[in-house]
This record gives structure tokens, sequence and C-alpha cells, in this order.
């Protein structure tokens, strides 16, 4: 395959095995910053998807409560395939801490018992949130945090 500009589209989506959470990409500013990019990966590529409303609303609760966990998260975001998000992080390259305030955010997420910013003047489409789904997603993606490290098949952790 011709090598593309955006990373995720160079990574074979056939060979991973969700749940994952990779480091996707690394830039230096010009004035030394180091942003890092995850893929954090919930659902099978073209196997299965996260249904908009759940998505929508675990969105708005990591985005949130992450922040409670550390504060060099720039942001956080869905993944258009609907099977996962992307956190990136400036300065911060301790791949066990990112596990870490992934692990800390979904149970806060399951703690919850609201959506943040969940009404139509802090969001573009408050109609379509599901509380109880993105809960259900964060306990099916902590339920298979073992599994966070190993990112292809054929790895062995």
């Amino acid at each position: 395959m011709k090598k593309m500009n955006v990373e995720s589209f160079n990574l074979d989506h056939t060979k991973v095995v969700a749940p994952y959470v990779r480091l996707a990409g690394e830039k230096t500013g010009v004035n030394g910053d180091t942003i890092r990019k995850y893929d954090i990966r919930f659902k099978q590529p073209n196997k299965e998807h996260m249904e908009m409303p759940g998505l929508h609303s675990l969105e708005h609760m990591m985005a949130e409560h992450s922040r409670n966990h550390s504060d060099q998260i720039i942001d956080i975001g869905p993944m258009g395939c609907q099977t996962g998000f992307y956190m990136s992080l400036i300065n911060h390259d301790d791949y066990e801490d990112v596990l870490h305030i992934l692990e800390e955010t979904l149970k806060d997420v399951i703690e919850a018992d609201e959506v943040p910013a969940c009404n139509e003047v802090q969001c573009g489409w408050a109609a379509s949130h599901s509380l109880e789904g993105a809960k259900e997603l964060a306990r099916e993606m902590l339920a298979k945090k073992d599994q966070w490290r190993q990112v292809f098949a054929e790895e062995t952790v």
C-alpha cells in the first residue's frame, strides 16, 4: 500500500486485536515540547463499533474526568470509525501512566451519575447521549485491561 500522511491510515487494521492502547504518534515542537498521541481502541476494526449516543457520552465523560488524573492531557476525541479514541498529551512519555490515567478515567465514568455538558448550551448534539451506554463501554474496556498492551495478534506480552 502507498504510504499515507496520516499514521493510522498506514496501520493494517486487519492485524490489530482490540482492545488496546498504543502510541500512534509523536511530535516535538520548535520549543521542545513533545506531543504524544495514543490510539485507545475499544472495538475490533471492521467487526464492531460503538453506537453514537454511548460513544458521544463517553467522549464527554473521558474528556472531563481524565483531566482529574493528569494536567498533561491536550485532548481526547473519538475516531470517526467509532472504534476508539485518540488521546493526546504534552510532555508525557510514561506509557504505564497513560494506562493508569485511562483506567482511573473509566472508573470515574462507571461511577458517574450524569454526562457533563449534556445540554444545548454546551453540546452541539445534546439529544444524542446515553449515560448507560457510556458506562457499558467503560465496563467492557476495563474488563479487558489485561489486553491493553497487546496491539497485534502475533505479539506475546
